[in-house]
């Protein structure tokens, strides 16, 4: 990973972007500039650690902003764009569907559109090295249901909410900017994400902070249904290697090699919380005496899971946390980052 890149990242201040930020400072000489909107997800106390580097710059954008994203690549020159910004949680797209066809669909063609003026006007050298990384989701092939069946690099795709159609459509989007200006693209679609400084609005997190307020445990449904969950960091790993040594046009699939039911991971914390925080609230002896079965979601896909047998043998990338390793961890950063979660509370009273 020589070669030392100017990249830039979209949604640096969210949950996977700021933990990619965090690994490209801390692991590499390649500097980063963050574009960040600041939605209600975004949060700068996520890269408090890295914000004093001189090999970080942050910028307040939003990506449906033409002028101010091309004025950003004219200042900057990148190498590299690693696209990451993105409306992304479900229930909110079923509610709130159109926050999602301008950010994931209008965004990602205003990123595309400049960044194909400006690949074309770099000279050949440099014009050589650049790429576009959009980073995508497994959801856009939609349910596996109850089959044994995975997801890999050619599975139709199925979008079920109006979040995974919009990631759906950017990802074509991507594929015909390749396909008719030439535009050098890579793109991943990932099984879900875990660990800190994820936005207290996934499962793991609510698990986590509703339980220590004493709070019931909301689980749509039975619980029954199947993700494939991978630890952040190990994530980010595999993004920064597609995004530098990938195949030019390829798509790759991240996984976990997890497949576990909604109901064991919500067990899983409320056993670690008893070992490590024992409940002192009045009638709950046991955390998992928190858990409240709700309607399940409109549309709710039974079954995720990714084949990342390509992005093994080709980059000979592999995942290194266990599920169960990682979970503990998670769960110890939330027991000791009281003052990260506040800082999400005070965002949310601004906005």
């Amino acid at each position: 990973m020589k070669n030392y890149k100017k990249i830039i990242v979209t949604g640096g201040s969210g949950f996977i972007g700021s933990a990619l930020i965090r690994y490209i400072i801390q692991n590499t000489d390649h500097t980063v500039v963050n574009i960040d909107k600041l939605t209600y997800a975004g949060n700068t106390a996520s890269l408090i650690s890295i914000e004093d580097s001189q090999r970080y710059t942050f910028e307040n954008i939003d990506i449906c902003d033409a002028k101010k994203i091309r004025d950003a690549f004219d200042k900057y020159q990148p190498d590299l764009i690693i696209h990451l910004a993105a409306e992304s949680h479900v229930d909110r797209s079923i509610n709130s569907p159109r926050n999602f066809i301008d950010t994931n669909i209008i965004g990602t063609y205003t990123l595309l559109e400049i960044s194909r003026m400006y690949w074309k006007s770099l000279d050949a050298k440099k014009r050589k090295f650049f790429r576009f990384h959009h980073v995508s989701t497994d959801e856009v092939y939609g349910d596996l249901g109850r089959t044994d069946d995975l997801f890999d690099e050619e599975s139709r795709y199925e979008p079920s909410s109006p979040y995974s159609a919009s990631k759906a459509s950017s990802d074509h989007l991507v594929r015909a900017w390749g396909r008719t200006f030439g535009l050098p693209f890579v793109i991943t679609n990932c099984s879900n994400n875990y660990g800190p400084y994820q936005y207290p609005e996934k499962l793991i997190p609510i698990v986590i902070l509703n339980a220590l307020e004493g709070k019931k445990i909301p689980v749509y449904g039975n619980g029954n249904q199947i993700r494939d969950w991978i630890f952040v960091k190990d994530h980010v790993n595999a993004l920064l290697q597609v995004a530098l040594v990938g195949k030019i046009g390829e798509t790759y699939n991240i996984g976990g090699d997890c497949q576990i039911r909604n109901i064991e991971i919500v067990k899983k914390i409320c056993s670690i919380l008893d070992e490590v925080k024992p409940s002192k609230f009045k009638g709950v002896a046991k955390y998992h005496e928190l858990i409240h079965h709700v309607q399940d979601r409109a549309g709710h896909d039974i079954r995720y899971a990714i084949d990342s047998s390509k992005i093994q043998k080709e980059l000979n990338y592999k995942p290194k946390y266990s599920f169960d390793k990682g979970l503990r961890k998670t769960v110890l950063w939330y027991l000791n980052n009281q003052a990260w979660i506040q800082s999400f509370k005070i965002n949310d009273e601004r906005k």
